[in-house]
This record gives structure tokens, sequence and C-alpha cells, in this order.
């Protein structure tokens, strides 16, 4: 019978696979359309961009961006949606 866990050498893990992996952000169901303006975009790509530097603290990045959209007059209602949607423009890279 064949191994279900071949045995994988060194270069197996020196080259990873996105094969299998979902994405991490699952938008709720539902109406899960959130209108942003352009210049809400901007603000948070110019005031908490992450470029995923060894330099850069990924912890520090999502106090910042919860800081930064917290400030914004949002929906209450959808403001975890709109938290979503935003934060791939925290991204950089």
């Amino acid at each position: 019978m064949g191994d279900k866990n071949p045995p994988r050498t060194l270069r197996d893990y020196s080259q990873p696979s996105h094969e299998g992996y979902r994405n991490t952000i699952e938008l709720p169901e539902g109406n899960n359309v959130v209108p942003l303006r352009s210049d809400t975009i901007r603000l948070v790509q110019n005031g908490c961009a992450f470029h995923g530097l060894p330099s850069e603290d990924p912890n520090q990045h999502l106090k910042d961006f919860l800081k930064l959209v917290d400030s914004l007059d949002l929906n209450v209602e959808n403001r975890e949606g709109t938290r979503l949607h935003l934060f791939q423009f925290s991204l950089r890279n």
C-alpha cells in the first residue's frame, strides 16, 4: 500500500507550495458589499502600510491598522466587514 505521507527532502521544504491553502480572511455570509471611498483606501495605504520586512512588527501593524480604521466614521453594523475589506490595502509587496 502506498504511503500517504512520503518522506520529504530538504528541497521540498525550501520550495513551499500554496496548493490546498485557502484565504485566511473569510467574509461573513450575506450582503458583504462594503462601499469604500478612494480617500479612505489611500488613508489606509499611506497611514499603516506593511511591507513584510524583517524590521517590521506584524503585531504592531495590526494595532496601527485597527487604531486608524477605528478612528474613521464607519457603519457600526458592518464594521468587521469594512475592516476585512480595508486590510488588504494596508499590505504592500
